[in-house]
């Protein structure tokens, strides 16, 4: 009996030792959340400083020379009318994004190459990372980005701060930004579900590893996306080059119903109320707006000071990619085609207008 005590007793020890690990893990937590939230410049200066000792600790395994990260060409060269294109993808993509867009690219001539950066890193550093790969294209002629995501705003940062007429490398033709959330976004918080998916075996080979996921970066780029974020600022603020088209793709998830305006108007007839059209009319539009593809909204999509987005009725990953092999093409495909040909045929002179079906 006595032993059979003792036994209890140390099982229930065992117990309450993991419970107050568990409960202790769990306030450090909460405190490290409320902190990061309340400080994130700060945050994102502890977040580089790990970054950068871990560079200095593990040089070699740090590397992003990792067979994964670099530019990497996706289709042939193309006959002298047809623009290259260099793929920008999003926050922790693990590349299937391109995979409905390349073909079709392909298609009509196009070159076609992806960058891979290390995506978690701040912002700015995945420009610099552009910027260094750029002399890698072929420079004989201007070459068009089309970034994805959170792509879109490091083609910005590159665009606008570091690339320049004359620096080595090709001419840039226009910059096609899909579902970008040029005022920020806040499911950027919820990134660590979108690592765990970037990091996953893939059916190019990559493999799941703490380094593969050290090497992405510490998380800046959660806190970059944020929509107040010194970054954010900073882009938003710094001009963009004149003689550089740029065009907007927004996603949205939740399209009017038809029939809704007719069903509007009928119930403002019976309640003899035209102030509840109004405000129906008006609360469904707020949803569409602020629900935008589902992760990014439709005025955080459009670029300050510049045209207006198009709109597409779609999610954000389903701008450009297929859910299932039957859908149908994705939407922002035609329109990416479109505005491609339209600098192809309109050249470098009058490249900045806006064609007249992306109006």
């Amino acid at each position: 009996m006595a032993a059979e005590r003792a036994g209890r007793a140390g099982t229930s020890r065992r117990w309450r030792a993991a419970a107050a690990l568990l409960l202790a893990a769990l306030a450090v937590t909460l405190l490290w959340t409320w902190w990061a939230e309340s400080h994130p410049r700060e945050e994102r200066r502890l977040r580089l400083l790990v970054h950068e000792q871990l560079r200095k600790w593990f040089p070699e395994e740090m590397k992003p020379a990792d067979g994964w990260h670099g530019l990497y060409p996706r289709a042939g060269a193309a006959p002298d009318e047809a623009l290259p294109v260099v793929l920008v993808h999003g926050l922790d993509e693990p590349g299937s994004i391109w995979d409905d867009l390349v073909p079709a690219l392909q298609a009509d001539g196009h070159a076609v190459w992806e960058l891979r950066y290390p995506n978690d890193q701040g912002i700015d550093r995945s420009a610099e990372f552009l910027a260094a790969h750029w002399s890698d294209l072929p420079p004989d002629r201007p070459v068009a980005i089309v970034g994805h995501s959170m792509g879109g705003l490091v083609a910005r940062d590159f665009v606008s701060r570091l690339w320049r007429v004359g620096m080595p490398g090709p001419g840039v033709a226009g910059v096609i930004l899909v579902g970008t959330p040029n005022g920020g976004s806040e499911w950027a918080r919820l990134r660590v579900w979108l690592e765990l998916r970037d990091h996953f075996p893939t059916g190019e080979g990559r493999r799941f590893s703490l380094f593969a996921a050290l090497r992405d970066g510490a998380g800046e780029a959660k806190i970059d996306l944020r929509p107040d974020s010194d970054f954010l600022s900073a882009l938003n603020a710094r001009p963009w080059p004149g003689d550089v088209p740029i065009v907007a793709i927004a996603g949205r998830l939740v399209a009017p119903p038809a029939g809704l305006a007719a069903g509007l108007a009928t119930a403002a007839a019976e309640t003899g109320s035209a102030a509840l059209e109004r405000e129906l009319a008006a609360w469904w539009s707020t949803v569409g707006q602020d629900l935008g593809d589902g992760v990014v909204s439709l005025a955080s999509a459009g670029v300050l000071g510049g045209p207006p987005p198009l709109v597409v009725e779609a999610s954000h990953r389903g701008m450009l990619a297929r859910l299932l092999p039957g859908d149908p093409e994705p939407p922002a495909i035609a329109p990416i085609l479109a505005a491609l040909r339209n600098w192809e045929t309109r050249g470098r002179a009058t490249a900045g207008q806006v064609p007249a079906e992306l109006r």
